[in-house]
């Protein structure tokens, strides 16, 4: 692949219905398609919002199948977050919608997933900080999270380091702000101030190259 285009969705929904959600997810990825991204990643719990005390069910895959179109129709790969619920338990996970699969894939959250262009799975991190479990194929390490400013500032220096220490790209995608994207040798590409927008980025042959997108 000569160019690999993609794209953070800075998204803060406060909505009170999947639904709702489901249709806000619609305007970004119309968006991240008209800049022709192949990839878009949402922020933790996007699906069903990231406020609530305890963790609400998981939407099924009915709530979710616009969304399963919507990569279809454009031929993007969509990260989002949602709860899943194993053994009675519910836990933060990632649900991944290709344009090369016919059902949508749930997976445990975990630190983050590694991506290899064009596969048609996610590779999930281990929480073992020394052991991450990373792709040795993989180009890229998504991060979905929802922080305010303590948190945000521990997690982009980890994140930082991550890139770094294992020449790897990272892209966060932030609820409350500061989405980023640190290539390969953890340089900042690019990093977002607040609002709903998109943090993309494309690699090429000269590496990274980062732009800010406000959700029209």
């Amino acid at each position: 692949m000569s160019h690999w285009n993609i794209a953070a969705a800075q998204y803060g929904g406060l909505h009170q219905t999947v639904d709702d959600h489901v249709t806000h997810h619609l305007r970004f990825i119309a968006e991240a398609a008209r800049q022709r991204c192949d990839l878009l990643v949402f922020p933790e719990l996007s699906l069903t919002g990231s406020g609530a005390p305890t963790l609400p069910p998981p939407p099924d895959d009915a709530q979710l199948e616009p969304l399963l179109n919507a990569a279809h129709l454009h031929q993007i790969t969509v990260i989002a977050g949602l709860p899943l619920e194993q053994n009675g338990q519910r836990q933060k996970g990632l649900v991944l919608f290709s344009p090369a699969r016919h059902r949508i894939l749930r997976y445990p959250q975990g630190r983050g997933a590694s991506l290899v262009p064009g596969d048609k799975h996610l590779s999930i991190l281990d929480t073992h900080p020394d052991s991450p479990n990373l792709d040795p194929r993989a180009t890229l390490v998504t991060s979905c999270q929802s922080v305010g400013d303590n948190r945000w500032r521990q997690s982009i220096s980890n994140l930082q380091r991550f890139a770094h220490k294992y020449a790897i790209a990272v892209l966060m995608a932030n609820a409350c702000g500061g989405s980023a994207l640190w290539d390969e040798k953890g340089q900042l590409v690019v990093r977002a101030d607040k609002g709903e927008l998109l943090v993309t980025g494309t690699l090429g042959g000269e590496g990274w190259q980062g732009d800010i997108i406000p959700l029209g």
